[in-house]
């Protein structure tokens, strides 16, 4: 995705990405079958997950649950780490 650049760690039942997200970046509406924990280190990213929008800064953590739709934005640059259960097949 332009303006994503990510590193990820597969453990054999769940994958931890570090994503580096240039600020206006895009993450279009989409849903896994993963449980999804993102945790912001830096910057300030927009998340909406179903119809709720989060700005989430340094130190906040969302959980997306299976399924649900969720988008976001980069309002700043960012470093994030999302952490997937199970394991995300399609990052390797």
């Amino acid at each position: 995705m332009p303006g994503f650049k990510g590193r990820f760690i597969h453990t054999g039942s769940m994958t931890i990405s570090y994503w580096r997200i240039a600020a206006g970046s895009i993450l279009p509406l989409h849903a896994h079958i993963h449980e999804q924990v993102t945790q912001v280190i830096e910057g300030t990213l927009e998340l909406t997950v179903e119809d709720q929008t989060f700005i989430l800064k340094p130190g906040d953590v969302l959980t997306i649950a299976p399924n649900e739709k969720h988008s976001g934005r980069a309002l700043e640059d960012c470093y994030v780490q999302d952490t997937f259960l199970p394991e995300r097949e399609d990052y390797k």
